[in-house]
């Protein structure tokens, strides 16, 4: 699987959005942040991004935030493997410093990795 972060890699539908919030399997809290996850079935996860104005005041670092998690979640894509993710931004996001976000975000990543997600069976590798 390749670390690029096309649509397929997204949620891009109200509906995809309303299936993790209607069912997460799981709630993943963090420092003014909560990370709503469900099992997707897919071979790779895929990530959706709630940050609003009431959250985050200014589109500059509404949209810094936003860059920071894309990357940190390219890297960390192959770890995440099955999971649909929703990052819903909180007070105070923005007072964290790009590096300092880097690695909160790396932290959640490796806790959500790993807990156990049911990936689909390749044929080709039951052979």
């Amino acid at each position: 699987m390749s670390r690029d972060f096309g649509r397929d890699k997204r949620l891009l539908t109200p509906s995809q959005f309303k299936a993790v919030f209607d069912s997460p399997s799981g709630k993943l809290p963090g420092r003014n942040v909560l990370l709503l996850v469900r099992k997707n079935g897919l071979p790779h996860p895929r990530l959706g991004l709630v940050i609003g104005k009431k959250s985050v005041k200014l589109a500059v670092e509404r949209n810094r935030i936003k860059r920071q998690l894309r990357e940190t979640f390219r890297l960390h894509q192959l770890d995440l493997t099955g999971w649909d993710i929703v990052v819903i931004a909180r007070k105070g996001l923005a007072d964290q410093e790009s590096a300092e976000l880097a690695r909160h975000f790396s932290k959640l990543w490796k806790r959500l990795s790993r807990t156990p997600s049911i990936a689909p069976s390749d044929p080709r590798s039951q052979v």
